[in-house]
């Protein structure tokens, strides 16, 4: 089992920066890979940014490319999401999400909302 808590979320203006933080415990840390997404009002959720067990090769969705870092702290217990240039459509809930082979863990969620 695996217990993730999103934080840092909150209100920006257009052309700002928010980091989003995911604290796991549970299972070791490094076991799985770990993932971003997010869901707009209205919307089905969507992948946003993934980075394997060892923290290399993230992956991010073309909308966010080149504004958003993924990282993670495998001594820390933490993921993070580093969101600049923000835009009124990156508002969302954001979603932590950790998964290993056929088991998948969820956060609870922040909401980010980019004010225009």
């Amino acid at each position: 089992q695996v217990h993730l808590v999103e934080f840092g979320g909150g209100l920006v203006q257009t052309g700002g920066s928010l980091r989003l933080f995911c604290a796991a415990s549970g299972r070791p840390f490094n076991d799985y890979a770990m993932a971003w997404f997010r869901q707009a009002p209205g919307k089905e959720r969507e992948w946003v940014a993934a980075i394997d067990d060892e923290g290399t090769r993230p992956k991010y969705t073309e909308s966010v490319k080149g504004r958003y870092t993924i990282s993670r702290d495998n001594a820390g217990n933490t993921m993070s999401l580093q969101m600049n240039s923000l835009k009124p459509e990156d508002t969302a809930v954001y979603y932590c999400n950790a998964e290993l082979r056929h088991l998948s863990w969820w956060g609870q969620g922040t909401q980010v909302t980019v004010s225009s």
